[in-house]
């Protein structure tokens, strides 16, 4: 558990950088719009991009806290070891499909520092956006791959709550 918090912590700290980046960017271009009457898209870019930095991993902390919407109507009729073992393969499902989706976007972050393609306002490579996939489904597989061995070892029961008896 103490593995989980430390990885909880760097992600609420990864998670607070786009969210002030995205409010001062969207403040800015708010300003320079009304005010000054001068568009610069570099603001709409930042905040667009700190947005889907902050959306992607989200992802990760709603699957954490399961508060992701599910339909749990089958799991919820189970009990005992049948439910364990549903949810030790829905969250084995989770992980994989997160390592796919890690493994297909460094490919999509190399081919854009091959391409060397820049964003049009900002001018930044495109790769930095796009590692935004590569941070968010490599977080997830991490922590979800943790979460699941700790359910499998009996660790942490449904949505990572402690089993009972446990301190």
């Amino acid at each position: 558990m103490k593995i989980l918090r430390k990885f909880q912590k760097i992600e609420d700290i990864i998670m607070v950088i786009p969210f002030i980046i995205m409010v001062i960017s969207s403040f800015a271009q708010v300003i320079n719009r009304n005010i000054f009457k001068i568009p610069i898209s570099g603001f709409e870019e930042a905040a667009k991009y700190s947005m889907v930095y902050m959306v992607l991993l989200g992802t990760e902390m709603g699957l954490r806290d399961g508060t992701q919407i599910s339909v749990t109507i089958i799991v919820d009729m189970l009990k005992g070891k049948t439910k364990k073992i549903v949810m030790i393969i829905s969250k084995l499902i989770v992980v994989l499909a997160a390592a796919s989706l890690f493994y297909h976007s460094m490919g999509l972050v190399q081919k854009q520092i091959i391409s060397g393609q820049v964003s049009p306002g900002l001018q930044i490579p495109m790769s930095i956006p796009y590692f935004s996939l590569a941070l968010s489904f490599g977080i997830i597989t991490l922590v979800q791959g943790i979460t699941l061995i700790m359910m499998i070892i009996g660790k942490t029961g449904i949505n990572n709550k402690k089993e009972k008896g446990e301190k």
